[in-house]
């Protein structure tokens, strides 16, 4: 049954989602800013049965599954292997929680979907009782770091340009705009 016109939704992922997680990962336009497929699915698996304290979900638009959204706690990602990779994690309060997604459908991608989607999620997340949000796009994502402006977020000065392939940016609610 459609969803309402606009509606945006979140399903937990399970293991009845991994074959059309595994489709999307393996659209170029996703595949370009998540890397190697089976690598990714494997981590999303691990979510599923628990091995990872990251939270997965299905972005529903009017019903209908259209991307993923994810959000991870900072606090859990400081090992070694992570901050080797990503050394700015260490800068980051450890109330932090960090927000991914991606529209899986190519169809939908400027539509305002993923602003919509990652403001949303800002919003049940404050909600809960986070307040330090950041997002990590690829700053060559142009499409993604607009969705992300749109939804209140901003890069963080202290943190620019210290990661290659990495812009660091936090939801600052006055930076929100109408989506």
């Amino acid at each position: 049954m459609p969803g309402d016109p606009g509606q945006i939704e979140f399903a937990p992922v399970t293991a009845g989602h991994y074959p059309l997680l595994l489709d999307w990962l393996y659209r170029p336009h996703v595949q370009q800013w998540w890397g190697e497929p089976e690598k990714e699915m494997g981590y999303i698996r691990d979510m599923v049965e628990g091995r990872d304290t990251t939270r997965p979900f299905i972005i529903l638009y009017e019903g209908r599954p259209v991307g993923y959204i994810q959000y991870w706690f900072i606090a859990d990602n400081r090992g070694d292997d992570i901050l080797s990779k990503n050394p700015w994690v260490a800068e980051l309060p450890d109330d932090a929680v960090g927000v991914d997604l991606t529209i899986g459908e190519e169809t939908l991608l400027s539509k305002g979907i993923g602003s919509r989607a990652a403001k949303q999620m800002v919003h049940r997340l404050l909600g809960e009782g986070y307040t330090n949000i950041v997002i990590d796009p690829d700053p060559e994502n142009h499409r993604a770091v607009r969705a992300y402006q749109k939804a209140g977020f901003r890069p963080i000065p202290h943190l620019e340009g210290r990661t290659e392939g990495v812009l660091i940016m936090q939801y600052d609610k006055n930076n929100e705009t109408n989506t």
